[in-house]
């Protein structure tokens, strides 16, 4: 009798953990001022929770649609860095889903097996249990949402803000995220008193995408971070 592979129990605990996140999107969604329909639509379709907890963080701020969508684009930039990785495990006629499924989880997963099999198997089960899980979790969230009424009663009209500071705070580590950090924060703090609401996150966002760009610049003397073998 052949043994399971270790890849099926690391991407159901992946999907499981990650997907409990799911809840408080949805929760947070609608606190933001979107519908259930709109919230489970945004989790289905763009399918990234950095990018999608800083499109209701600037919308509870305060700040329209298209600064929303301008944050969000922003950060799910580094989607397209995975793609160029994942590229090689997909076959042709599998790439439009596996575009949609390419996220931090899945593409550290199969990274980091050994195997070109594994590493398949891994990007799979992880993107599409996570896709799964999430979709249903936002769902939970979002319902609970309606059901508790108005946010401010609850205190959660600011929570969307504080639910992507919880997922910022652990990348900083190191002297260079802190440092983007504060520069990035400075540049909200000079754009808030002149820039409509939303649009100063925007304008941190374009900055940081502008830092990015010169760190991974070839042959200006600074090494590209890129995933590694065993890098979970």
């Amino acid at each position: 009798m052949s043994r399971r592979s270790p890849v099926v129990s690391q991407s159901l605990g992946l999907s499981v953990a990650t997907g409990l996140y799911g809840i408080s999107f949805g929760a947070l969604g609608v606190a933001a001022g979107l519908n259930l329909w709109q919230v489970v639509a945004l989790s289905a379709l763009m399918f990234t929770g950095g990018s999608q907890f800083a499109f209701i963080g600037v919308l509870a701020g305060g700040g329209g649609g298209p600064a929303a969508f301008g944050a969000s684009a922003l950060l799910g930039v580094r989607n397209a860095v995975y793609g160029m990785q994942i590229n090689a495990l997909v076959r042709p006629g599998r790439t439009p889903l596996a575009a949609h499924v390419t996220i931090d989880e899945s593409t550290a997963l199969a990274l980091s097996q050994d195997d070109p099999r594994e590493r398949r198997r891994a990007f799979w089960l992880t993107g599409v249990g996570i896709w799964l899980l999430w979709n249903l979790f936002t769902t939970v969230g979002a319902l609970a949402g309606q059901a508790m009424g108005d946010p401010k009663a609850w205190g959660l009209d600011g929570a969307a803000v504080a639910a992507f500071l919880g997922l910022l705070w652990p990348r900083l580590k190191g002297r260079e995220p802190w440092a983007l950090a504060v520069v990035a924060g400075l540049v909200t703090a000079l754009a808030a008193p002149v820039l409509p609401a939303g649009l100063p996150l925007l304008v941190a966002a374009v900055v940081a995408a502008a830092w990015g760009l010169w760190v991974l610049e070839p042959g200006n003397g600074r090494t590209p971070r890129v995933w590694k073998r065993g890098q979970a």
